[in-house]
């Protein structure tokens, strides 16, 4: 082990990589929860319910993704860098591919795992430099941005903090009491003001740089719910896995279905898929491993390996039955405490597969405890709209195109199609047609037939 993960010429030892790779996994844990939230549905109506798995078995599908996802990472790529289910993608399955657009969420599976293949094969070639180079700065960092708010949006919204107006679209919700409520609204309210109290004590552990900050708060929202009998005690803390059944393998009820698979519309969801997956996995190996003083010039080690632990860690995400499974940021705590090598993830995949065990704890996880954890993400994601070009209005106005139409119409590719319409038109207009790569060009096309011809 100690010559595999080089120990020795990275300056490490086994006590390190273990607290980092302890450490990593308490800053992403908040997944085991959210994730299982957002693709069952939970905050939609009973009526809806119906279209989406069950919540145990995306608990299951979603701590073996990310422990698979993790050990890929750890003996493939051999970095301190964790995997699970991607906030922002998942959010794209549920509340726009399944919602929005009315594909089965077998059909979408199929359409990650059909992603993460192209990746994969990108990943491999050097296709994938060729991409990167190929769309613009500022685009790739409205799109991260983009999603921050959308995500962050469904958190205040599932937690009663935002609520529908017919007069304004939206509305603050309601945080106060009166005499003539009824128990719905005073249930409602009582939620409310729990999420504010959640949203308060993870951006203060945040602020003080806690590295578990997100998991935290959200341990310490369900416990004071529940001191308060906002949140109910779950009946006991130990148990088996739920079962698998439900969501295993049915990503290839559709993989064989060709004209169903690479129908125009699936064929949207699936460049998205790819497109955000591609770009955030790039940003979080070269972010991270910088952090952990791994890039040789600038270049990450072994990229191809790193990569393409990615995309295997997506496509066995599909046939377990949870969106893309992607590397994660906060694999930076990890880096923080120590880790440099590939052995810090060890400790972390086998940290997720331990967890397999508590998924009893899950019923206090409600849209009042999830919501903090939602906004923060937003807040981390929406901090890349620092980078935009914003005096340059042709680089601008795209990005902030893309940032904006994300949350107000509840759908990422709208607004990644928004963005990838505007600038080239922009471009050309200002006479810098030549500076834009011929791909652009192609998307182009790509996303005006979607805005014309697909969406219903």
């Amino acid at each position: 082990m100690r010559n595999y993960f080089e120990f020795d010429k990275l300056g490490t030892n086994y006590r390190r990589e273990t607290i980092a790779g302890i450490t990593t996994f308490l800053a992403m844990a908040y997944i085991l929860a959210v994730n299982p939230f957002i693709l069952s549905g939970a905050d939609l109506p009973p009526e809806l319910k119906a279209n989406y798995p069950e919540f145990g078995a995306i608990f299951t599908a979603t701590a073996l993704a990310a422990a698979i996802g993790t050990l890929v990472m750890a003996f493939v790529g051999r970095l301190p860098i964790a995997q699970a289910p991607g906030m922002g993608l998942n959010a794209f399955f549920t509340y726009t591919v399944v919602l929005t657009m009315g594909i089965p969420w077998q059909q979408a599976l199929a359409g990650v795992f059909v992603s993460c293949t192209i990746f994969l094969l990108m990943s491999l070639t050097g296709i994938r430099e060729a991409i990167i180079n190929s769309i613009p700065q500022g685009l790739k960092y409205a799109v991260s941005a983009g999603i921050g708010l959308f995500v962050a949006f469904i958190g205040l919204k599932n937690a009663g903090i935002i609520i529908s107006n017919e007069a304004t679209t939206v509305a603050l919700g309601h945080l106060t009491f009166h005499p003539d409520m009824d128990p719905a609204q005073v249930t409602a309210v009582k939620n409310a003001l729990l999420a504010v109290f959640g949203l308060v004590l993870t951006a203060v552990l945040m602020a003080r740089r806690i590295n578990a900050a997100i998991f935290v708060g959200m341990v310490g929202t369900a416990i004071v719910g529940m001191i308060f009998g906002i949140v109910n005690l779950p009946e006991k803390i130990v148990s088996a896995p739920p079962s698998l059944a439900p969501t295993f393998g049915a990503a290839f009820t559709y993989l064989g279905d060709f004209s169903t698979l690479f129908s125009a519309k699936m064929l949207i969801v699936i460049f998205t898929f790819l497109f955000v997956d591609f770009f955030d996995a790039t940003g979080t190996l070269l972010g991270v491993a910088n952090q952990a003083g791994l890039l040789k010039d600038g270049k990450l080690p072994r990229p191809g390996s790193a990569l393409a632990s990615d995309a295997i860690a997506g496509m066995a995400g599909a046939v377990l039955g949870t969106s893309t499974t992607t590397s994660y940021v906060e694999s930076a705590a990890g880096v923080a405490a120590g880790g440099r090598t590939g052995f810090a993830s060890v400790v972390t995949g086998l940290m997720f597969i331990f967890a397999l065990f508590f998924s009893p704890l899950l019923a206090v996880v409600t849209p009042a405890v999830t919501a903090p954890a939602l906004v923060m993400v937003g807040v981390l994601m929406a901090s890349h709209m620092a980078n935009i070009a914003w005096k340059e209005m042709d680089e601008a106005f795209p990005a902030f195109l893309t940032i904006l139409m994300m949350p107000l119409t509840y759908s990422i590719a709208s607004g990644i199609a928004a963005g990838f319409i505007v600038y080239p038109v922009i471009k050309v207009l200002k006479g810098k047609g030549k500076e834009v790569h011929p791909v652009m060009y192609v998307l182009f096309f790509v996303f005006l037939a979607y805005f014309i011809f697909l969406r219903e």
